[in-house]
């Protein structure tokens, strides 16, 4: 047991990791090896799933246990911050004698740590290569030191930006799964990806110089996570070196995934598609039973309600009012799944929401989008799990009884929680431009 006779907790909030992309959710490259032999001594979740796209509001839910319609949060450009009157996980730890950092947050969020801590994570193709999980360690190694010889339990929360683009690693990761000239005058399969003008100076601002295969930028994504793999072992070691690793609770998830050229949203993270909400979900705690796999659905709100009973602090959840559930009783095998179905949201690109039960996924249009996509879209997700095709019109009836269940959703929340839905205080329009990597970055920065 750690200082005071308590645990301590490490989350590492991966941006942009795409579950399906890691080799030990089945994916054919070898692109995740430590965190393969991490989920082997862990409890790995197949079905955790990001519901509130993008960042802001994901990160929000994992860190208060609630869903927009408490936090008010869900959209990258906020027109809303969180109430005050809702604690996140820090300031619930601070009243157990715990001290707090993060790393990889520009500005004062999520609120409620001790020390927010940042570390470079952008930067152009001259700028390359980008050291993005370096730097998060050069600036985390030495607040182990300090945290190792201070007489308090910590929780330290760690936002790994190597899976959102820019996607250029260091070698020999650059080209771990590209050898190919990426500028083959013989290929030509970038050309949708720099026609989608609102992302077009983003791509060229941090791609090679003429590339024209678009295999480059998926294999620059998988080099990017072999890179992050390897020095999130280091942080293991680093662990285990300053004889923390067995008092200390792991996890590892995904604040959202990553559309790579898939539904015409290339190399970023919008659109409601399973690419975007499917994320990894690993956890490693004293007591957990190694290389267990939980097959039923969680989402991030139920993060929250998890550690605190993992840090046998199951009274500080008893005391606090949540929207998620603690996904421990999935371990235990008491209750098969969280979810059966679930709402989903994004509000920062695109504005749209819906209804994912396990044979279908809905998606609603609130206004015209960027890449003119249909105002209704309905996926059959056992005879089409990567949603290539759209049966709205050959299916009305499952449109209108998903519909329903959505706005009785909607309806219930409103009540519950005494808020409105914060999604219908946006209107996005079409004219929405990312401009080059210094303009993204500012983007994020605006939280």
């Amino acid at each position: 047991m750690g200082k005071q006779g308590k645990k301590n907790l490490l989350v590492l909030g991966v941006d942009s990791l795409w579950a399906d992309h890691m080799s030990c959710y089945g994916y054919h490259r070898n692109t995740t090896p430590h965190l393969d032999a991490f989920a082997k001594s862990a409890v790995r979740f197949e079905k955790a799933y990001s519901a509130y796209i993008p960042t802001t509001p994901a990160y929000h839910a994992m860190v208060t246990g609630c869903d927009p319609f408490t936090t008010q949060i869900v959209s990258l450009r906020n027109k809303t911050k969180l109430p005050d009157e809702i604690p996140t996980l820090p300031e619930m730890l601070r009243g157990q004698g715990y001290e707090s950092l993060v790393i990889g947050f520009d500005g004062n969020w999520p609120r409620g740590f001790d020390k927010n801590l940042t570390s470079p994570a952008w930067g152009s193709w001259e700028e390359r290569p980008l050291r993005k999980a370096e730097n998060v360690n050069d600036v985390l190694f030495p607040e182990l030191d300090r945290l190792a010889q201070g007489d308090k339990p910590w929780f330290v929360f760690l936002r790994h930006m190597d899976p959102h683009s820019p996607y250029l690693p260091p070698p020999p990761y650059d080209k771990l799964f590209f050898t190919k000239d990426p500028a083959d005058p013989k290929v030509n399969t970038m050309k949708p990806v720099f026609d989608f003008a609102p992302f077009a100076d983003f791509f060229k601002s941090w791609m090679p110089p003429g590339v024209s295969d678009i295999s480059w930028g998926i294999a620059a994504y998988d080099g990017a996570l072999a890179y992050m793999d390897a020095c999130i072992q280091q942080i293991f070691n680093k662990l285990n070196d300053l004889g923390l690793a067995d008092d200390t609770v792991i996890v590892l998830n995904g604040d959202h995934g990553e559309t790579l050229t898939d539904h015409d949203c290339y190399f970023d993270h919008h659109g409601l598609y399973d690419c975007t909400l499917h994320v990894p979900l690993i956890v490693k705690a004293p007591g957990l039973p190694a290389g267990k796999v939980v097959k039923g659905t969680v989402l991030h709100e139920d993060l929250v309600p998890s550690v605190l009973e993992l840090l046998d602090l199951s009274d500080v959840a008893a005391k606090s009012k949540f929207d998620g559930k603690s996904w421990l009783p999935l371990i235990r095998g008491e209750r098969a799944t969280n979810y059966s179905e679930f709402y989903i949201t994004e509000c920062t690109w695109m504005r749209k929401h819906g209804w994912r039960t396990p044979q279908w996924k809905l998606i609603r249009a609130l206004e015209p989008d960027f890449h003119g996509k249909p105002s209704v879209e309905l996926f059959d997700l056992i005879a089409d799990p990567n949603e290539d095709h759209n049966v709205a019109e050959r299916e009305p009836g499952v449109v209108e009884a998903l519909t329903q269940r959505m706005n009785a959703y909607l309806e219930r929340r409103k009540k519950e929680s005494g808020k409105g839905n914060p999604i219908d205080l946006y209107e996005l329009g079409t004219a929405l431009r990312i401009g080059s990597v210094a303009t993204a970055k500012k983007l994020q920065e605006k939280k």
